[in-house]
């Protein structure tokens, strides 16, 4: 039985015991386990279920009451006004470190002190499982940035430690948004790693459902701070030696990608060179001086991108521009006259369409 399934065992027995509808929030109120006792309920605890957390108003609510430092018991008066039942909580500590709540909805005042103290040996058990976990979780995300860093010895070290406990393939996600703090491990599938290195939130996961740990990720990001996000992928990585070069290229997939995107490596054609040099040197040889011109000048440039992606169909360009075969043929021939290209030469063509697709990337 797994430590998850061990604390929804617990939250049960306390619901049984107690008689009173249980649910288990960790220290960040989401939502790490429930078991219904009878029809009660109340919005609060409604929110919790569905949402899989609690709201930043509930949380102040409740931290109010100093839940966060307390070593026992803490009642919450009910609000009829607010539509909020009557609770009490049981801090889930370990070693002094409150790890989560057990809360209880307790509307008719049934749960005595007395009653209340059988159920310590349940947190207490509670908090040595999330503890564990916290601390398991830690430890291997600190061995995943280990796999990221340039030292060797240390990536072969970390190698070393981590083949006995995760085993290939794996998919390397990228995600970057407006909050680099750590993502929440009760939140994720316990077959996904996370950690934050260079800015970057990276989760190593099962290939088979890493498209949908990265859109739970990417939620988790968006409750806490709402904003631009973007998200690479790289699968499959098949050996912990090549992780490394794993979020190397699901770094540039992100790069490309467009807010609410999830880019896959496979997917970026020509945008892979954005991998093997710096933006200074790709520019130095995809972007030569004659076509700055060009760039300078945003609807010219766009158009030629958009010829050039239509393989030169005139009719499909002139469609996608909304303009006239005409205006085309113009803009074509004032492309040509900017850069001293012939869009009739494969060569030239080439050169052009490489820039056009490589310049939105470069931080030049």
């Amino acid at each position: 039985m797994s430590e998850r399934d061990d604390l929804q065992d617990i939250v049960e027995t306390a619901a049984d015991l107690l008689k009173a509808p249980v649910t288990l929030e960790d220290r960040d109120f989401h939502l790490v386990a429930y078991a219904a006792h009878g029809p009660t309920i109340d919005p609060v605890r409604t929110e919790s279920i569905v949402h899989r957390r609690s709201t930043e108003e509930v949380r102040t609510r409740f931290e109010r009451y100093g839940i966060a430092r307390a070593t026992g018991p803490v009642r919450i008066p009910a609000d009829p006004a607010a539509g909020l039942l009557a609770r009490l909580c049981l801090p889930v500590r370990w070693h002094g470190v409150t790890y989560g709540y057990l809360w209880l909805l307790d509307h008719d005042g049934h749960i005595t002190e007395g009653l209340a103290g059988q159920a310590a040996p349940l947190t207490e058990r509670a908090g040595l499982l999330m503890a564990r976990q916290t601390r398991d979780r830690d430890d291997l995300g600190w061995k995943l940035a280990e796999l990221l860093t340039i030292r060797p010895d240390l990536r072969a070290q970390a190698v070393g430690e981590l083949a006995e406990i995760i085993t290939p393939p794996f998919a390397v996600a990228v995600l970057r948004g407006e909050d680099i703090g750590p993502l929440n491990p009760w939140l994720l599938p316990r077959s996904a790693l996370t950690t934050v290195w260079e800015g970057d939130h990276i989760l190593l996961t099962p290939p088979a459902n890493a498209a949908l740990i990265v859109e739970r990720a990417r939620r988790l990001l968006l409750e806490r701070r709402p904003g631009p996000t973007y998200a690479g992928l790289f699968s499959p990585c098949t050996s912990l030696a090549d992780i490394r070069e794993s979020w190397l290229r699901a770094r540039v997939a992100a790069r490309a990608a467009a807010d609410g995107e999830t880019r896959t490596w496979s997917s970026l054609g020509a945008l892979r060179l954005l991998r093997c040099a710096d933006d200074a040197t790709l520019a130095d040889a995809a972007l030569p001086p004659e076509l700055k011109p060009l760039i300078e000048h945003p609807e010219l440039a766009h158009t030629a991108r958009t010829y050039l992606d239509h393989a030169g169909g005139v009719q499909e360009t002139a469609r996608d521009l909304n303009i006239h075969r005409q205006t085309l043929y113009h803009r074509l021939r004032r492309i040509e006259e900017l850069t001293n290209l012939t869009l009739g030469d494969g060569q030239d063509r080439l050169t052009l369409h490489l820039a056009l697709t490589l310049h939105p990337h470069l931080n030049i």
